[in-house]
C-alpha cells in the first residue's frame, strides 16, 4: 500500500504571535513544529504500513524551513519526503496549495492520502478537501477511525452531536481528528536513520508550474493582535445589589442583553 501524508509547518502552539512594521507576522526567533493534526495523519500512515506493506510518503509546500517537519515525519517512521518550495509561492492562499500540492501528489504513486483536518494558524480546513476535488477521488474529513480492507475503507468521522460512518473504494483523501491514534515520540535510531532518507525539494518548474498560474485568488492585506484583556471587575454590595449592577453593565456596557 502505497500511503501520502501532506503536512504543514506552523508556529509552536506555546509561541507569542508578533507582527512588524508591515503588519506581517515576524517568524524570526519563532519556534516551528508539524501542524499538531497532521502529527495524527503521519500516524496512521505509518500504522497502515506495518499492517499492510508499503511506503510512507510525506509531502510539504513552503520555506526551507519546512524541511525540518519534514525530517520530523521521517524519524517518526516515514519512508520518502518531497518538499515544494520557491519564492513565488510566498503569500499562497488555499486553492493555491491544493493546486501545488495535486501537482506534486499526481507524480506518486498512493491509495491512501492523508492529512491533518485543520491547521491551526489559519483554521481553514479547506487544503485537504480541495486537493481531493482536484485529485477527483473521495474525501473523509475528520476521521476518527479508519478501516481498510483491499481496496474498500470504512471511515468513522466526527459531526456535531456525535459519529457518522462512510463506506468508500480508495484511492480516497481522509483528514485526520483527534483521537485517530497516538501519535509516535521519534526513536534516536529513528532520527540517525532520518538523515538518510530521502528528502526531494521541487520548485515550481520542477513540478511543470509557473507562479502565474497558480497566483492566489484570496489575499491577506494585514493582520492584527487582538485587543489586551481588560482586568476583572468586582461588584460591591449584597447579591440582590450586584446582580442589579451585573444586568445593568451587561446591557449598557457589554451590550449582550
Amino acid at each position: 500500500m502505497n500511503i501520502v501524508v501532506c503536512i504543514k509547518q506552523t508556529f509552536d502552539t506555546e509561541a507569542k504571535i508578533v507582527l512588524d512594521g508591515s503588519g506581517k507576522i515576524d517568524s524570526n526567533g519563532v519556534n516551528l513544529i508539524i501542524n499538531p493534526y497532521d502529527e495524527f495523519a503521519i500516524e496512521e500512515g505509518i500504522k497502515l504500513k506495518e499492517k499492510f506493506g508499503g511506503e510512507v510518503t510525506v509531502v510539504s509546500m513552503g520555506s526551507s524551513r519546512a524541511a525540518e517537519a519534514l525530517r520530523t515525519a521521517l524519524a517518526m517512521g516515514a519512508d520518502k519526503a518531497v518538499l515544494v518550495s520557491d519564492p513565488a509561492l510566498d503569500g499562497a492562499d488555499e486553492w493555491a496549495a491544493a493546486e501545488v500540492l495535486a501537482t506534486a501528489v499526481s507524480s506518486l504513486s498512493y491509495d491512501v492520502v492523508l492529512a491533518g483536518r485543520i491547521a491551526i494558524d489559519d483554521g481553514s480546513s479547506q487544503v485537504a478537501v480541495r486537493l481531493a476535488e482536484k485529485l477527483n477521488i473521495p474525501s473523509v474529513s475528520s476521521v476518527l477511525k479508519l478501516d481498510i480492507d483491499g481496496s474498500n475503507a470504512t471511515a468513522t468521522r466526527e459531526i456535531d452531536g456525535g459519529t457518522e460512518v462512510i463506506a468508500l473504494t480508495l484511492p480516497a483523501v481522509f483528514t485526520a481528528q483527534k483521537g485517530l491514534n497516538e501519535p509516535r515520540y521519534p526513536s534516536v535510531a529513528g532520527i540517525m536513520k532520518a538523515k538518510k532518507k530521502e528528502l526531494k525539494t521541487l520548485s515550481l518548474a520542477d513540478l511543470g508550474l509557473s507562479g502565474s498560474e497558480i497566483a492566489a485568488k484570496m489575499k491577506v492585506e494585514k493582520f492584527s493582535l487582538p485587543a489586551a484583556r481588560q482586568a476583572g471587575r468586582k461588584l460591591d454590595g449584597d447579591a440582590a445589589q450586584a446582580a442589579r449592577e451585573l444586568a445593568r453593565l451587561l446591557r449598557e456596557e457589554a451590550k449582550v442583553l
